[in-house]
C-alpha cells in the first residue's frame, strides 16, 4: 500500500520521464528513417508534438508540487518569515481560482463542445483525447498546490524550490 501511494505522490514526474523518453525515441527512429532509408512517417511528427504538450502540462504540475513556479517575491525581503507563507498561501488561493475555473472551461469544451468528428491529421484519433489533458493536469495542478499549502501551513514543512540552493549552506555541508 505504501507503494501505491508513493507512485500516486510522484504521478507527474513518472508521467513526464515516460513521455520524454517516448518523444525522443520517436523523433530519433523519424531522423533516422529520414536520413538513412529516404522515408519519414507523419504520424511520428504529430504522436510526437502531442506527447511534447503533455510532457509541458505534467510539468508544470510538478513544478507545482516542487514549489518550483516563478514568483516575485522581492517584497517579501523586510517581512517576517511566517508572514510569507501565509501571503504566498493567500496568493494561492488566486491560483487554485484560476485553475478550478480552467477545469470547467476545459472540461466543459471536452466533452459538451467538441465535435466527435474532429480527429488528428495524421493518426485520427478524436482530438477530445488529446485536449483531455486541460483538465487533467489543471485538476493535478490544483491537488499539488493544495498539498504544498498544507505542508507549508499547517504542518510547518518547508517546501523549497529545488532550483534555489544556498550556496552558503551547500558549502558548509561540504567543509563538514
Amino acid at each position: 500500500m505504501t507503494r501505491f501511494w508513493n507512485v500516486l505522490n510522484n504521478i507527474e514526474s513518472y508521467l513526464c520521464r515516460a513521455l520524454l523518453v517516448m518523444f525522443v525515441a520517436l523523433l530519433f527512429t523519424q531522423i533516422v528513417s529520414r536520413e538513412m532509408f529516404g522515408h519519414s512517417f507523419s504520424w511520428i511528427e504529430e504522436l510526437s508534438v502531442y506527447m511534447f504538450v503533455w510532457f509541458v502540462f505534467f510539468g508544470a504540475s510538478y513544478a507545482a508540487k516542487m514549489s518550483a513556479h516563478n514568483r516575485v517575491t522581492f517584497q517579501f525581503g523586510m517581512l517576517p518569515r511566517s508572514w510569507i507563507k501565509w501571503i504566498e498561501g493567500f496568493a494561492d488561493l488566486f491560483w487554485i481560482a484560476f485553475n478550478v475555473y480552467f477545469v470547467y472551461l476545459a472540461g466543459d469544451f471536452v466533452f459538451n463542445k467538441m465535435n466527435k468528428f474532429w480527429k488528428s491529421q495524421t493518426l485520427g484519433i478524436e482530438m477530445k483525447w488529446i485536449y483531455m489533458v486541460l483538465p487533467l493536469a489543471f485538476t493535478l495542478m490544483t491537488v499539488r498546490i493544495i498539498q504544498v499549502n498544507y505542508l507549508k501551513l499547517f504542518k510547518g514543512i518547508d517546501v523549497k524550490d529545488p532550483d534555489k540552493i544556498d550556496l552558503d549552506d551547500f558549502k558548509s555541508d561540504k567543509d563538514a
